[in-house]
């Protein structure tokens, strides 16, 4: 599939993998972006810019745990047969909207135990989410995972001998888009809170409704691909979130 090795050092016999750096590469980019992204809501005392990292933080890592632990749950028939592979992230087997999940209901216990906006730094977490989701896709590229396929475009990659979709690409494609729209452009003409993450929610869950599609090693619940079903209720919450505070800004005006 590549002539990456996926191994990108070995220090003292721990090899050391691209999925790893790729992953903390797109973790601390997405920490940066919250921070800038927190300096804008000025507007409350200054609280936002001054949490942004911890809250960063903890969501890094409930979403990291979160998304291992969706994979698990829904591999449990190999993984009941392998626990000591449960931990072993490096190589491969995070599924985002685990991450997402678990990022979510931190953040949402976090910000009832500070009394403040949950919507307010859910914005300000999209943006860096989305660049960080684009990095991370990378990874599985050089895992040889997450391709979609047998096809006869131009643009295929070549795994096993065959041609198929880069749906790694795509995603990593809509999300560094998403990222570009969302942080340089609608977070300077943002109307109302909750806009930014509804927005995220919308364009990310069509997208990887379709994407999912195409991939070979999708997650199942029965006969339904496990990402599709997310991606209907990401879209929902997102247009919910979206047309619910549009509503409530217009009547306060």
């Amino acid at each position: 599939m590549n002539s990456i090795n996926p191994i990108a050092v070995n220090l003292f016999g721990l090899e050391i993998r691209w999925y790893g750096i790729l992953i903390a590469i797109g973790a601390l980019l997405a920490v940066f972006i919250t921070e800038n992204m927190a300096k804008r809501k000025k507007y409350i005392n200054g609280m936002y810019e001054s949490i942004s990292t911890d809250i960063s933080i903890i969501v890094l890592l409930f979403g990291v745990l979160g998304a291992r632990l969706y994979y698990v749950i829904f591999e449990w028939e190999y993984y009941s047969k392998h626990l000591d592979e449960i931990l072993a992230i490096r190589n491969g087997g995070l599924a985002i909207y685990g991450g997402i999940i678990a990022g979510l209901i931190s953040l949402y216990i976090f910000c009832k135990i500070k009394n403040i906006k949950f919507l307010t730094l859910a914005d300000c977490i999209a943006p860096g989410l989305a660049l960080a989701q684009s990095i991370g896709r990378w990874g599985n590229f050089i895992n040889g995972e997450a391709h979609g396929g047998v096809t006869d475009v131009s643009w295929a990659i070549i795994v096993n001998g065959e041609r198929v979709h880069p749906t790694f690409f795509y995603e990593s494609f809509v999300n560094f888009c998403l990222f570009i729209f969302l942080y340089f452009y609608l977070s300077k003409r943002q109307k109302f809170e909750g806009q930014i993450m509804s927005i995220y929610f919308i364009v990310y869950g069509i997208a990887r409704f379709f994407i999912e599609g195409m991939r070979t090693d999708s997650l199942y619940l029965g006969s339904f691909r496990v990402s599709q079903i997310v991606s209907i209720v990401l879209v929902i919450i997102g247009l919910i979130i979206y047309l619910t505070n549009n509503i409530y800004k217009v009547n306060s005006n």
